[in-house]
Parts: structure tokens; sequence; C-alpha cells
């Protein structure tokens, strides 16, 4: 849209500069007026104010003039209009735009909110795109929120530190909440307003202080990540097991998009069976690493006789497509 704005407006001024230019030039020529009496009599003519002539025009100069009339008038009430069109447009856009965007936040639930699109904030959104998860950006910043739509993203100017605006971005219907403002402080405000609206709600966040950590814990975030202890553990693994780092990298990120390391819910309606059966039944080239248990028991490398039941989580490492065969099965989908 606003491209298409852009290229308005350039052709807007671009035909009241070549008409004013093509008058000034054409009084000037034919009737040897100075320029600023030949710009002057191009003004008054294609403005319609209706001034008396400058100077006397001759024959050739009224026909000049009449071409001018019927020429620069029509320019002129082509920029009105384009003007016009322009305001009512961006008017249209900006109620309906609102109206939309309300309506498709009524819709989300079982979604995840993200506050605040920073450079944390935004990585995290480009993850849950990816995903192709339903999520909501909440930013104060317009420009930000901009840029979000502009990526295909979902997201509303307000504050996520205030409960009215947490609300309107579904936190009673959310299912997760990523507080991702660059303040320990503010971090620490969403998380208690979250938590008390919606006390099942799985927050994590973000903590710029060492000691920070403790208190967003207590405060209510279910998992805390501490930037700098993360990066300086990346940069001693990279250093001490570089092929481990490589790895995860390979199956978290982007890079490989075609293996995806995942955790899958048994469903409800799920038998109990061990960990081999389950696979033969799902036919999914799948590799499983670990089970958690419903009671909270991690399990590493089960074995092949190792039983699963609803409620638990599978750690898994495979394609999409055996991903999905995989949770069709867990699920009963």
């Amino acid at each position: 849209m606003s491209r298409r704005l852009l290229q308005r407006a350039l052709l807007i001024t671009g035909l009241l500069l070549a008409t004013l230019l093509i008058g000034t030039a054409g009084f000037s020529i034919i009737e040897h007026w100075p320029l600023f009496d030949a710009f002057y009599m191009t003004l008054t003519t294609i403005t319609t104010v209706g001034y008396q002539e400058v100077h006397p025009l001759t024959g050739v100069g009224r026909a000049f003039n009449s071409f001018l009339i019927l020429f620069g008038v029509s320019a002129v009430f082509v920029a009105v209009g384009a003007v016009t069109q322009t305001i009512i447009e961006l008017e249209l856009q900006d109620r309906y735009g609102k109206r939309r965007r309300k309506r498709l936040i009524s819709q989300l639930h079982e979604h995840f909110i993200v506050c605040g699109f920073g450079r944390v904030g935004r990585n995290a959104s480009y993850e849950l795109q990816r995903a192709d998860v339903p999520f909501l950006i909440v930013d104060r910043n317009e420009e930000r929120v901009r840029r979000a739509a502009e990526a295909g993203m979902l997201a509303i100017v307000a504050d996520a530190t205030n409960d009215d605006d947490l609300r309107e971005a579904g936190v009673l219907r959310a299912r997760g909440l990523i507080a991702a403002l660059p303040s320990d402080a503010e971090n620490l405000f969403i998380i208690l307003s979250a938590k008390t609206l919606n006390p099942r709600l799985n927050v994590v966040t973000r903590a710029s202080e060492e000691q920070a950590e403790a208190k967003l814990r207590r405060a209510g975030a279910d998992t805390v990540f501490a930037p700098y202890t993360l990066a300086g553990r990346r940069l001693a693994n990279s250093v001490l097991k570089p092929h481990v780092v490589e790895f995860l990298d390979f199956a978290t990120s982007a890079v490989a998009p075609q293996i995806t390391l995942e955790q899958v819910q048994v469903g409800t309606k799920f038998v109990s069976k061990t960990t081999s059966a389950m696979l033969s039944d799902a036919g999914a080239n799948v590799i499983l690493l670990a089970i958690r248990h419903a009671n909270g028991e991690m399990i590493f490398n089960p074995p092949a006789q190792s039983q699963i039941a609803a409620g638990d989580f599978l750690i898994v490492l495979g394609e999409q497509a055996s991903l999905k065969k995989l949770e069709a099965v867990l699920t009963g989908t």
C-alpha cells in the first residue's frame, strides 16, 4: 500500500510540475513575457482563480491559453481527485484494518502472545511463524508493529504491562506467552499480570541481569533464559564439542528445514503401547530421543520396550511428513 501511495504522489507532483513548466515556457516564448509573469499567469489559469491577464494576449497567446485551461484545469482536478481518493483509502484502511485485526484476535485460541518485537521478540516470532502456529505480537511501538504486519504476522499496538491490553490479546484463551521486553522490571510486571489472569499459561521470558532470574521464576515464569549465560555456554561448547553444536543447529534451526526436532504429545485416546509397537503402527521414519512421562520423569534414549501412555511427550527427530504421521497416530487424528 505504501509503495502505491508513493507512486501516486510522484505522479500527481510530476503532472502539476509538468503543467506549470509547459505554461511558463509557452507564455515566455509566445508572448516574450518575463519568467515570473509567465509562471504567475499559468498558476492563476490552472487554479481557476480568474484574475485578469497579466499582459494583453495576442491571438496565438489566447489559443495557447485555451489549451492550457483545458489541460491544466483537468490536471488539477485529477490531482485533487487523487488526493481525496488517497485520504479516503487511508481512512478506510485504518478503520477496516483495526476491525479485521480485532476479528482475527477474537478467533485465536490456544495461541501464543509475544510481548515485544525487538531483537529477541522478532527472532522468536520468526520461529513461531516457521512452525506455523497461531500467535500475536504486542508492542507499543507503531513502527515495529508495522514491520511485523509487513512480514505477514498478526500484531497490535498495545502495552503488554496493561491488564486490559492483555485481555484484548486473548490471554485468557492463550496457550503461552513470551515476555521479550528489554527491561527485567517490565517482563516481571507482564508475568505477574499474565499469570494472575491465566494461571495455566506457559510463560517464557529472558533475564538481562543474572540476579533477576530467580525473581522472574518466583513471579511465575515457567522458563527463564539468561542470554549472557547461554552465550557463554554456547561459546565453550563450540570449542569443546563443535560437532554436537553443529548437530543441534542442524536439528533446531532453519538451516535444515526438512529435518525438525519436535515434541509430540500422546493423546488421551491413545492405548498404552511400547515404543517399538507405536513406531511400527505409525510407519514413521523418526528417531525417538526421549520420553517425558506425565509424572515429569524424563527417559533419554528409551529402549524399544518402553511403555508410553496418554499425557506423555515424545522428543523426536525426523522429517516433517514423518512427524505428521506420528502425530496422527498418537493423537488419533
